[in-house]
């Protein structure tokens, strides 16, 4: 059964790229770097990637920002705070932070595919606080304590 498409209004600055899914089957449609000149990512640093982008999401949605597998297989280069979210009551310029893992300099041009967007749903939820939390056979184990 199909999913009936959520319609997201976007504005664009001149020259910006709309978001645009790959594929008939894409989970994430990828957003753009929108740049004046090349920028030059060293090794180890980070930068934070203007799009031209600006999104309007309808209450109980996120955009969340993805990494392209493509860049980081190919050069180490993913999105540093991965997933990013969107609320949907921000209205500024969507930019990507995206780090160099890899050993040599990433060059990001005007227009490249630099990162996607997955919008999906979310529950709104109702913190309570109690005395205590019911028992569980994992009870406070955390990182590992399942196995490897």
């Amino acid at each position: 059964m199909a999913q009936r498409a959520i319609e997201i209004s976007i504005t664009l600055q001149a020259g910006a790229k709309a978001p645009a899914y790959a594929t008939a089957y894409s989970a994430g449609a990828d957003i753009c770097a929108l740049l004046s000149q090349d920028l030059v990512i060293e090794s180890g640093s980070f930068s934070m990637v203007p799009t031209g982008l600006n999104i309007a999401l309808p209450k109980g949605y996120e955009a969340q920002v993805r990494p392209r597998s493509g860049l980081a297989a190919k050069y180490g280069v993913t999105v540093l705070n991965s997933p990013g979210t969107i609320d949907a009551d921000y209205r500024g310029e969507v930019k990507v932070i995206l780090i160099n893992h890899g050993k040599k300099p990433f060059v990001v041009h005007d227009g490249d595919r630099i990162a996607q967007l997955v919008i999906t749903s979310y529950a709104e939820a109702s913190f309570n606080l109690v005395e205590s939390l019911d028992e569980t056979e994992r009870g406070q184990g955390g990182f590992g304590s399942t196995g490897v």
